[in-house]
């Protein structure tokens, strides 16, 4: 299903729609001059205090060369499965060195599909935890520029397991970051519907609790 808003997607659900004030109101958006027709953009000085990395999101890379940058350490953990897993399963944590995030894997018995979650659950928690520039910014890097490209054109109903669902959340956080957590503020550089990003942001609950956050920061309500 392409990754477009219908009309359906903006009036269906009124719990869904963003309840966002006009940027002017709040004195935490800094410059406010945008009309209807623009994009506004909240001062970076002004944004949410979040751990900022310069260049490249790290999960725009490919799986190998993201795992290049991390440390791995292996330890036998306890847990779900009694003794029998402790004895055949080895615990994986991956340390992306460059932002020293950490993701762990310990259920399954083999070490090197630990390996796999892991490093699906790290690319999760980078996408989250980490904020680079947005293309509101005006800093359009290429990679991120294609992949935003196949990502609005494939359709946004993505499980978590799926691999682009970490650069497609880190992208729309980047976004939401720079617009002071306002989802209809981009729903044209993203050819969609508020409702539907919002959608997308619940089915990660790291995710909404960051959006909350950034809306809280600048005085908006929460999203319901």
């Amino acid at each position: 299903m392409p990754f477009n808003g219908n009309s359906a997607d903006e009036t269906s659900d009124a719990e869904e729609r963003d309840p966002s004030p006009d940027p002017s109101a709040s004195a935490n958006y800094g410059n406010s001059e945008s009309s209807a027709s623009e994009t506004f953009v909240v001062s970076r000085e002004l944004r949410l205090s979040l751990k900022w990395f310069d260049g490249l999101h790290p999960v725009m890379l490919e799986p190998d060369e993201l795992l290049r940058q991390c440390s791995l350490r292996t330890q036998r953990r306890s847990g779900p499965g009694g003794q029998h897993r402790n004895k055949t399963s080895s615990g994986v944590f991956l340390t992306h060195q460059p932002t020293e995030t950490v993701a762990e894997a310990t259920e399954r018995r083999s070490q090197a599909d630990n390996r796999a979650v892991a490093l699906q659950r790290l690319r999760l928690k980078l996408a989250v935890d980490i904020r680079t520039h947005s293309i509101l910014d005006g800093v359009v890097n290429e990679i991120e520029h294609q992949l935003r490209e196949k990502l609005i054109a494939g359709g946004m109903r993505l499980a978590d397991s799926n691999p682009k669902k970490a650069p497609l959340l880190a992208l729309l956080l980047n976004d939401l970051h720079a617009c002071g957590g306002q989802p209809r503020q981009i729903t044209n550089h993203w050819q969609t519907s508020s409702s539907s990003i919002i959608r997308l942001m619940r089915t990660h609950p790291p995710a909404w609790r960051i959006l909350q956050e950034i809306r809280q920061h600048h005085g908006l309500r929460p999203l319901a």
